[in-house]
């Protein structure tokens, strides 16, 4: 089972301007601090930084992201790179995984070796809510019932809504099928969680978001409260 910690993001956002007829690049660069690392309801690591980097141009993305202890050196760091397209509502994209240790080497490639997972993903906005698949398709990846590699999927629906002064995100993730990937015996409910988000004013033209999740893995029994909070460098 794969730990994910340590990374950059590189992320890839442009579009095209009515004013002066002239297409505009635009980049992204922030990161994220925060008080444990939960992913898809699974823990992953302990307090961390999470770095991230990003470029765009019409439609199409490309994006690193990263994830590193702050505590301590027993933690597997994490480098994610994710080339995406996005037109109107729809997203699709994919993401190289990649999680390891000072010894661990990042250009193995090797099916029986390699620290990287390849997952492709597809994801459409309604407004309302964002619904979305991962499945891995090549790289390391969990084992079914039948000890064959288990193309391990993962789904997900995200609806935010605002109340009080703050923005809300509930979300819930489930696991179609099983696989050692994401510890299970068959479809399971791993990530139900609720997030809200406040802008805490700093200067006139700088805020620093702050949140708070709680988070709960039904088919693991266990729950989480994470908190955090985003610095990021004006456009």
């Amino acid at each position: 089972m794969r730990n994910y910690l340590f990374a950059i993001v590189l992320l890839v956002s442009a579009g095209w301007s009515a004013v002066n007829a002239q297409e505009k690049v635009e980049a992204t660069l922030s990161a994220d601090f925060v008080s444990q690392y939960i992913w898809r309801g699974m823990e992953l690591g302990h307090a961390s930084v999470q770095p991230n980097l990003g470029v765009s141009w019409k439609g199409f993305s490309l994006s690193a992201w990263g994830s590193m202890s702050l505590t301590t050196s027993e933690d597997a760091r994490e480098f994610d790179l994710t080339a995406s397209y996005t037109t109107g509502g729809l997203t699709l994209g994919v993401v190289d995984y990649w999680s390891g240790y000072s010894d661990t080497k990042y250009f193995d490639y090797n099916a029986h070796s390699t620290y990287h997972a390849f997952e492709g993903f597809i994801a459409y906005d309604f407004g309302i809510l964002t619904a979305s698949w991962q499945t891995i398709f090549a790289g390391g990846d969990g084992v079914n019932k039948s000890d064959k590699r288990a193309y391990s999927s993962y789904a997900e629906v995200t609806a935010p809504f605002k109340l009080a002064t703050c923005n809300w995100e509930a979300t819930v993730g489930v696991v179609p099928y099983a696989t050692t990937y994401y510890e299970t015996n068959g479809f399971a409910v791993t990530n139900v969680s609720v997030k809200a988000t406040k802008d805490i004013k700093i200067t006139e033209h700088f805020s620093v978001p702050i949140y708070a999740q709680l988070i709960g893995n039904p088919c693991s029994q266990k729950g989480y409260f994470v908190v955090g909070l985003t610095l990021s460098i004006p456009q």
